[in-house]
């Protein structure tokens, strides 16, 4: 029997609803043996009003802060770190109740077939993944970097962006609009390459490739 991502991400999604977080991003990476498999989870807390700016996320901290595994048929998670709580955001409690019910779900139903893998639990962190509309909607004001699947700015000349960073002006009718006029670089760019660079891009959501949040420390 095949793995069905889709069937593993309603079950996460369930489990998180009823313990009062949120699910962001189901991830499954397949290779030889135990240590190979692995199951990755991302939660954060369902946020309880609007917060626009720079990484609004509820959960503060890099992905690895909040951490918690299991093996799998194990009922019980074997927690591998176990840093303090974040105040505000999602905890290593919470990262452990998710584990052990998914876990137990999973196993139960037969989710992931072909034997023992690894299941992680873990917090988006400050770069977080951006990838759905209300993501976008939520995270407005934020500074994002992204990749589209098509080129973006096509000419007979040009052969267009992938690309980008910029702040999330906004976010309306399936497309979001960068501000790029204060886009960072490693290196300084000559004054027609910045000139090309200013401005603003309008991208449909259907084209983001993937998206992430920029940390503004």
């Amino acid at each position: 029997m095949a793995l069905d991502i889709e069937t593993i991400r309603a079950i996460c999604d369930r489990v998180s609803a009823s313990l009062g977080l949120e699910l962001v991003d189901v991830e499954f990476k397949g290779g030889a043996g135990k240590q190979g498999r692995l199951l990755r989870i991302v939660i954060d807390k369902v946020p309880t009003r609007e917060v626009a700016g720079a990484n609004a996320s509820a959960s503060k901290g890099s992905a690895a802060d909040n951490v918690a595994e299991t093996s799998s048929p194990t009922p019980s998670p074997e927690v591998v770190e176990a840093p303090s709580a974040s105040v505000i955001g999602v905890s290593h409690e919470d990262c452990a109740n998710v584990s052990r019910e998914v876990s137990a779900i999973l196993d139960v139903e037969d989710a992931v077939p072909g034997g023992e893998y690894m299941l992680e639990v873990s917090s988006p962190g400050l770069d977080r993944r951006l990838s759905t509309a209300s993501d976008f909607e939520r995270f407005t004001g934020s500074r994002v970097k992204l990749m589209t699947h098509d080129p973006i700015g096509v000419t007979e000349t040009s052969k267009g962006n992938r690309h980008f960073e910029g702040k999330l002006e906004r976010f309306e009718s399936g497309r979001l609009t960068l501000d790029l006029s204060n886009a960072k670089s490693k290196s300084k760019p000559k004054k027609k390459q910045k000139d090309e660079s200013a401005g603003k891009v309008v991208i449909e959501l259907a084209n983001v490739e993937k998206a992430n949040l920029v940390p503004e420390i």
